[in-house]
């Protein structure tokens, strides 16, 4: 959202007394601007519950996350966590705790940033080689997923099922959405791969999705 609606969201919030769960996932992953300034970071009135996590940073496997929390509810929501979680993670998180200190987290997050922009446009040229008029790919700005558009004539929980026989994984968008409307798409993960795995990918789900076509 833009600053002013971020600004209206605080205030709605004030005056209802409202929650708001901010989970600020990937947004340290920023490519072509600042980051933008948080919901939490923003509040005035502590109305901001803010979500976090350094399993997407680090690794999957280091399972820690965090919240930012208005003082008055730091009390509940930690007998609520000691309920839910009755052995946390200590070693993990003095080791972590060093890591920060140290400031190798801020120095992994730059080399990272490099290297998933570096991955996003090895994607984008890849699907515009293989894929020119069947997959539109508009650069996002953050994180390390995109948005293909499809044609209309494909249908996206298909064109998924056609390219998951190709051994490529992707998520259809309209899976994401309430209401399914307009064109359907193909969420595409780049972070985790190389350049040729890449290009070897767009290349099968290219076979996958003219296959869609031909029995659509």
């Amino acid at each position: 959202m833009s600053l002013s609606r971020r600004l209206e969201l605080l205030e709605w919030a004030h005056a209802t007394g409202a929650w708001i769960i901010e989970d600020d996932y990937d947004s340290e992953f920023r490519y072509n601007s600042r980051p933008i300034a948080s919901l939490q970071g923003l509040d005035r009135h502590g109305r901001v519950i803010y979500l976090g996590t350094f399993s997407k940073l680090l690794a999957p496997t280091l399972r820690i996350g965090y919240c930012v929390l208005p003082p008055e509810l730091v009390d509940v929501i930690s007998t609520a966590s000691s309920l839910i979680t009755r052995h946390p993670p200590s070693l993990e998180q003095i080791v972590l705790t060093d890591f920060i200190t140290q400031v190798h987290l801020a120095r992994h997050i730059r080399r990272m940033r490099t290297i998933y922009i570096e991955r996003q446009a090895d994607l984008i040229e890849a699907a515009e080689r293989e894929l020119a008029g069947v997959l539109e790919i508009t650069p996002p700005e953050a994180g390390t997923h995109l948005v293909g558009w499809l044609p209309r004539r494909i249908d996206d929980q298909i064109a998924v099922a056609k390219a998951a026989e190709r051994g490529v994984e992707a998520k259809a968008f309209s899976t994401y959405c309430m209401e399914v409307s307009g064109r359907g798409g193909l969420v595409l993960g780049y972070g985790a791969f190389t350049k040729s795995q890449i290009r070897a990918g767009m290349q099968k789900l290219a076979t996958a999705l003219s296959n869609c076509e031909t029995q659509k």
